[in-house]
């Protein structure tokens, strides 16, 4: 019996090996290589293309505008870049029993429009009793229960929906493949065949996807790369609010995101996420800053928390939550450094509230105010708001959009700010705060 031809394949970019690796010497993952069955294909002659060509000059082609069609969500809208694109594919990440299935269903309820959902991993009386709690009854909505990728395709082509879901990539498989559902041939071979479907027919694709235990997207970034839309649904059960994050956009601005509250009933809308990531008692602690960031095209006022206290047994903790650690690292050495503030025999624990995540340079200075708070025990003047980079050199930069962030607090309430001197001239005359303009790290402690 002639054995079988393997090859490995690692989940997360796709290296092939002709042996199994502990560590992807591609993309440097750990245990990510599956055994994968080659499928040997007939040799065909190389042939010329006598067809013609659809090729033009750049400036002889004409332009169009991207016609959209509403999800019924603004929120989920916004984070589109204003609604759904037909013939555009869309993938949907995050983790189990964060709420993809539960908007989905819920914007099918609102499209108004024929559509199709695919379930690979639940049955039709689950999705039922879902929709029951949810309280729709829309017949415009067919249910698939199936994971044979040619059996899906024609029930695609018979109900002929505006817009389809697959729940989930991961769970469809290629009969003619002999991988198992799941791994990197499947996944790629799966998605492509919907691509084709949804580019050629007009209608748009909606593809939930599985997270890794990192939080990124599972399967091949090929998957990335082929789809037009990449949406990543952020939180964690412990926490009534959803957020969801445009990754990549090719029809609209990415990094917008949409803000939801879980309820038993759905999804909510939160049309001022401001109010929410904001301390409802208006009570100012030590260890407290309030920012404005920039998500997309509007920005959020959120608190950021911090939490200063002596270590008694070995290294001293850095643990952060919504703000990277590493970057923490660096303005902890840039606050001893240049502002002289010993903090290398204390715990340092930073918090951004309500599940929030900031990335953003104008975090910097919010977060170096509040652990001198927090270690010096005083709090910063109520009704403040503070907006910074902070650079090595313990210097202020100036920071985009300070107009709009100022606008935004002023707009909750705020009377104050402090923000970089370089940003100072741009607020003359377009804001009624008091401002508190800072060059250096050294001037910003003094402050308070």
């Amino acid at each position: 019996m002639k054995k079988e031809k393997t090859k490995f394949v690692c989940a997360s970019c796709g290296y092939e090996s002709i042996r199994w690796l502990g560590k992807c010497p591609e993309c440097e993952s750990w245990n990510t290589f599956s055994e994968e069955v080659v499928v040997k294909q007939e040799a065909k002659g190389k042939q010329g293309y006598s067809g013609p060509l659809n090729i033009s000059k750049l400036h002889k082609i004409e332009s169009s505008s991207v016609s959209r069609f509403s999800s019924g969500i603004q929120e989920l809208d916004r984070t589109l870049g204003g609604g759904f694109v037909p013939g555009s594919v869309i993938l949907l990440g995050g983790e189990p029993g964060i709420g993809k299935s539960t908007i989905l269903l819920q914007s099918l309820a609102l499209l108004k429009k024929p559509s199709l959902y695919v379930t690979g991993e639940e049955s039709l009386q689950q999705i039922k009793m879902r929709a029951e709690r949810l309280g729709i009854a829309s017949d415009l909505i067919t249910i698939l229960a199936e994971t044979d990728l040619n059996k899906i395709l024609s029930a695609i082509n018979d109900t002929e929906p505006t817009l389809f879901v697959i729940d989930s990539i991961q769970t469809v498989h290629n009969p003619e493949l002999m991988s198992s559902p799941g791994t990197v041939s499947q996944i790629r071979e799966s998605a492509y065949a919907l691509m084709e479907n949804a580019k050629t027919t007009g209608r748009t694709a909606v593809i939930i996807g599985h997270v890794t235990k990192e939080g990124s997207l599972a399967g091949p970034k090929i998957l990335e790369h082929m789809v037009d839309t990449v949406l990543q649904f952020e939180g964690d059960g412990n926490n009534l609010f959803r957020i969801i994050r445009a990754i990549k956009n090719r029809f609209g601005s990415s990094n917008e995101i949409g803000v939801f509250e879980m309820q038993g009933s759905g999804l909510k809308e939160v049309p001022n996420p401001s109010g929410v990531f904001l301390n409802e008692d208006k009570t100012v602690n030590s260890g407290s800053c309030i920012t404005a960031v920039f998500e997309g095209t509007r920005a959020i006022l959120t608190e950021v928390q911090a939490l200063v206290v002596p270590s008694y047994f070995g290294n001293p903790s850095r643990i952060t939550s919504g703000f990277d650690q590493r970057k923490l690292s660096i303005l902890l050495a840039v606050l001893e450094k240049r502002a002289k503030i010993n903090l290398s025999n204390k715990n340092v624990f930073i918090n951004v509230s309500g599940g929030m995540r900031i990335d953003e340079p104008a975090s910097d200075l919010p977060i170096c105010l509040s652990i001198i708070s927090s270690s010096r025990e005083k709090t910063l003047p109520p009704g403040i708001i503070v907006i910074g980079e902070v650079g090595l050199g313990g210097e202020i930069r100036g920071v985009p959009q300070i107009i709009a962030r100022l606008k935004e607090a002023e707009k909750l309430g705020f009377i104050s700010a402090i923000i970089p001197k370089a940003n100072f001239p741009e607020t003359k005359g377009k804001t009624g705060m008091k401002i508190k303009a800072v060059s250096s790290i050294e001037e910003a402690v003094n402050t308070f």
